[in-house]
This record gives C-alpha cells, structure tokens and sequence, in this order.
C-alpha cells in the first residue's frame, strides 16, 4: 500500500471514527462528566492499525485522541498542571492511543477467524484500565462517600467501557470475513 493509500484510509478511518462518536450514542449517559456508549467508533481506528500496521494505528489513535478531547473535554477537579496533563494524557492520549496497537495483537494471534474480535477485546480494555487509572488519581473525588476510589472509578467507567468493549468486539467479528480482501 502506497503511503498516499496509507493516509487516505486513515483520514477517512478517523473521520468515519469521529461522525460515529459524535452521532451514534446509544447512550449518552447524562449521569456522566464524560464517556458514553456508542455504535463502534472505535472500530474505524482499529481498522487502521489491522489493515496498515500499528504504526499507523497508533497514529491515528494519537489523532482521533485529539479530536475527542477538542469536542468533549472535561475541565478535571485538579489545581496542578501535573494531574491536569495525567487527565490529558490518561483519558484521551493513553486510552484512545492503546487502540491504534490492535494490529499487534491481531497478527500475534495470526490473524486467524477470531484475532480480530480478540484484538478489539484487548485494546479496548487497555483503554478502561487507563480511564480507571485516571478515575483512580483525579476523579475519585466525585465518589459517595464512603465508597472507595476503586470501586468508584471501576463501576463508572465500566457503565461505558464495557458495553464498548461487547459492541466493538461484535463489530470486529462481523467485518472479519472482509479483513483479507481489504488487504
């Protein structure tokens, strides 16, 4: 693939991700400071990182990151530019980023019938434990009393993480049969 197919295919890839996330939430959970659930948007940037290489994939995460935080940002409850820039990199960098290595894991697995259901598995849960992570260090103070940041950050990411994680990895294992051809 030349690299002009290359980025073509991730600027449409991160676009489709973008449109997807902006107008597909299922749920857009107005009990949340931030996430929601949504019809697959993270399948376009997986796909990149399947289809070219991680490489790619990690840049278009890099991407996509970006774009998520300029159309949803949440100011964290934090008066220092550490935990502020932990929320920047944890919540958008880090989280969106883990998807761009998906290609990894898929050619890991050899790219067999369910390497890329597994692959969208893999790197969606890297994305939940790094919002947990940030839940743990910055949200936590939004926990009920006498709940503890643990708990709280796992339950509230989880409302959204983990039907993300079922409806990519069913996305994935319905467009497997196309994987080959795309190639």
């Amino acid at each position: 693939m030349t690299k002009t197919k290359k980025i073509t295919l991730s600027a449409i890839l991160v676009a489709m991700a973008t449109v997807l996330a902006m107008i597909s939430k299922i749920i857009p959970a107005p009990w949340l400071q931030g996430g929601s659930v949504t019809i697959a948007s993270m399948v376009p940037i997986i796909l990149v990182s399947i289809i070219i290489d991680c490489r790619w994939g990690v840049l278009a995460a890099i991407v996509y990151s970006l774009i998520q935080m300029l159309t949803g940002f949440y100011p964290p409850p934090t008066q220092t530019f550490f935990n502020f820039f932990l929320v920047i990199f944890l919540d958008y960098i880090a989280a969106f980023g883990f998807l761009g290595f998906a290609g990894a894991v898929y050619r890991a697995t050899g790219c067999k019938k369910w390497s890329a259901p597994l692959a969208g598995i893999t790197v969606t849960a890297a994305r939940y434990v790094s919002h947990i992570l940030s839940g743990i260090l910055i949200w936590g103070v939004y926990a009920e009393e006498g709940q503890s940041v643990l708990a709280y950050s796992l339950i509230y990411n989880g409302t959204y993480m983990i039907p993300e994680i079922i409806i990519t990895a069913i996305v994935l294992t319905a467009l497997t049969p196309i994987f080959k051809k795309i190639k």
